[in-house]
């Protein structure tokens, strides 16, 4: 009689004894689990037993089961090896379980807002357990799911495994392949710094480019939420990330799975006989069992896989993050997500309807009719010669491409601008500027110059006492504090706070203005008599500021001439001998030379210049010059001097000076004492 008014777990201890009555227990718990398997059928194959019952209960979780049914029972034995897979299937898959993991996780700490998402960044980093590297390996995860899925459609196109009867499959794989990149990309702006920002502002502005304008206006507009992209922008982009793209990448994983299993998979190309497809025919001494063989092979590249990734994010890789998204400041160098440079490259090329939408869509287009006009029966090497030539000159046109999206690639920018952003550019794409990575106790508070490095060895520090006395009452010294309060620095508030200092010997920080030195330098034609200045600050505790500051001479224009400081235009001509065509230093050698604004004659045994119009602008009977030894011509009456290289110069007392006009380029940035993750 049972214990219960109905049959239970007491009954069965009573009836069979308690250890016999737990282990039929926890096996039909196991068999329930597996859709088919006991304790015993997983040890049989684990030993690599055959099974012992019948019918073979290693086919069962295949078609009763859930997480199988879309995972062939067994394979043919030539696709079981590397080729002609490369288990790139796989780890495409892999990667979106992956990437789901790891996302859901970074969720839990972080709101969509533009006010907080870039604090809840820095919280994931300092304080939520294990953040930091959970965000290096969701970045890591995304941009190695991009590149795999690639490789797999590449796969696919080179061993011909798109051709009948897997066109459709192929045209999933398609759509998963821009599925993958759109959700990389969507994923880009979330951490709402400066290099979210700016990349997918230039991504976003292809859109705008649709035909016909109010097309592309508007699809810009629902994109970004708003002119700028903003708080409605980024949380369109987090919906995207996490709820719209993900939904089409699992609905169109599970279609592309299901192909696989009717269609089976293509065996190697020479393995078949020409327009025959023996995929579904596998003999039984071909037969490789996905339980145990495949199933612990995959667990096994699941273990490697994840093993590189969690290498890779501990000890070399570590996801950026720049400052605060500012949509008012353009960083220096802004490219899309590597996988769209191609993309931004062909844009370069002009107009940015062909090349930004009609040349991507017809790509895209291609790709997914391929299958369809691609009606050829072989997938042999031999027989394709043509088609893989034709994808290995689009694989070299695509290369070009990105090499053209790169910022380096057709983009002018300023000599200063360059040096700044070599010296302060924050952690992006593996790279940073030399100043992050100096020590904190090594940014000692002060101001240091590269005009320590232009003395004799040994008297850098006479040059700084010089530089000291020389800017306490230049006009230099007064341009470079008004600079420096217009960007409300804490401690330079009067000349007499500008005060250098030799820089402390044998660190980091003497190597950057070594190395900030030589670069002015280098640009001395366009940065004419430049030097720059390295300031460190405390800001608040264990903060420090750092100010770079470029100043060089320049001479200010006006309509195309040199203006003085007491605000006279002068006029500045390229005198060429008409003879001797070479530069003149004396106006009296000059003889009937012409140049594109101005005519040079002689009346009345007086040297004239004339303008186009023939009206006078220069006549040396206007003024009394003197050529000095160094060839520069000056006016004893100390106004107006031009010497042969085209400097103007100003006379004071008969000595040739340059006219003080100054420019000032300056960047400024924070390091705090335990930024050390900015410094790998």
């Amino acid at each position: 009689m049972s214990i219960l008014p109905f049959p239970s777990f007491l009954d069965d201890i009573k009836e069979k004894g308690l250890k016999k009555a737990v282990f039929e227990g926890i096996d039909d718990v196991v068999e329930r689990i597996t859709a088919g398997m006991n304790i015993q059928d997983i040890r049989e194959a684990l030993r690599g037993e055959a099974p012992s019952r019948r019918p073979n209960p290693r086919l069962q979780p295949h078609a009763d089961g859930f997480w199988l049914h879309m995972r062939p029972s067994y394979f043919h034995r030539d696709m079981t090896g590397l080729y002609p897979t490369f288990r790139l299937g796989w780890l495409s898959t892999y990667f979106v379980f992956f990437e789901t993991l790891t996302g859901i996780f970074l969720m839990i700490w972080y709101t969509p807002s533009p006010e907080i998402a870039y604090g809840n960044m820095i919280n994931i980093l300092s304080r939520v357990p294990l953040g930091q590297l959970v965000r290096d390996l969701h970045r890591l995860g995304a941009e190695a799911m991009v590149l795999i899925v690639v490789l797999h459609m590449l796969r696919t196109y080179f061993t011909g495994s798109y051709k009948k009867p897997r066109q459709f499959t192929w045209f999933t794989g398609v759509i998963l392949l821009v599925a993958t990149a759109f959700l990389s990309f969507s994923g880009y702006l979330l951490p709402w710094d400066q290099l979210a920002l700016w990349a997918v502002t230039i991504g976003a502005s292809m859109v705008e480019a649709a035909p016909p304008e109010v097309v592309g206006e508007n699809l810009n507009l629902l994109l970004r939420g708003g002119p700028d992209i903003g708080a409605n922008g980024l949380l369109r982009f987090y919906l995207l990330h996490v709820l719209a793209v993900p939904a089409i990448l699992f609905i169109f994983t599970g279609v592309h799975y299901y192909k696989v299993i009717v269609h089976g998979h293509s065996l190697p190309p020479q393995k078949e006989n020409i327009g025959e497809d023996t995929a579904k025919r596998v003999p039984l001494d071909k037969r490789v069992y996905f339980i145990p063989d495949a199933l612990t092979s995959e667990i096994m590249w699941i273990g490697v896989t994840t093993f590189i990734l969690v290498l890779l994010s501990v000890w070399f890789f570590h996801a950026p993050l720049e400052n605060h998204a500012d949509p008012q400041v353009t960083p220096l160098g802004t490219t899309a997500p590597w996988y769209f440079l191609w993309i931004q490259g062909a844009l370069k090329m002009g107009d940015k309807v062909l090349w930004g939408i009609i040349f991507p869509t017809v790509v895209l287009v291609v790709l997914m009719i391929l299958p369809y006009i691609d009606l050829t029966p072989s997938r042999r090497y031999a027989d394709r010669r043509f088609a893989i030539s034709a994808m290995l000159v689009v694989m070299s046109g695509m290369t070009v491409l990105s090499y053209m999206g790169l910022a380096e690639y057709g983009v002018n920018t300023s000599a200063d601008a360059e040096i700044l952003h070599h010296l302060t550019h924050e952690p992006a794409h593996n790279k940073m500027g030399i100043l992050l990575p100096v020590p904190y106790d090594e940014l000692a508070p002060g101001i240091y110059t590269t005009r320590q490095f232009e003395a004799e060895e040994g008297e850098g520090e006479a040059a700084i006492a010089a530089l000291n006395a020389y800017l306490s009452q230049a006009r230099e010294g007064e341009i470079i504090v008004e600079e420096l309060r217009s960007t409300h620095h804490p401690t330079i508030s009067d000349v007499s706070d500008l005060r250098f200092r030799p820089v402390p010997a044998g660190t980091r920080l003497e190597d950057v203005l070594k190395e900030f030195a030589h670069e002015i330098e280098s640009e001395n034609k366009e940065l004419y008599n430049g030097w720059g200045m390295i300031i460190v600050s405390d800001h608040q505790e264990n903060l420090r500021r750092v100010d770079v500051l470029i100043i060089w001479e320049t001479v200010e224009m006006e309509e195309g001439e040199p203006v003085l400081v007491n605000g006279e235009v002068v006029p500045i001509l390229n005198y060429v001998d008409a003879l001797s065509n070479e530069a003149i230093t004396n106006i009296e050698d000059i003889s009937l030379a012409t140049t594109a604004d101005y005519t040079i004659t002689e009346v009345e045994g007086t040297t004239v210049v004339v303008d186009a119009n023939g009206n006078e602008v220069f006549s040396s009977a206007d003024y009394v010059l003197v050529e000095a030894s160094d060839g520069t011509i000056v006016s004893e009456d100390g106004t107006a001097v031009l010497s042969a290289d085209g400097l103007l110069l100003l006379a004071q007392d008969g000595v040739p000076v340059t006219i003080p006009q100054y420019t000032i380029s300056e960047d400024h940035l924070f390091i705090h004492r335990n930024a050390a993750y900015f410094m790998n």
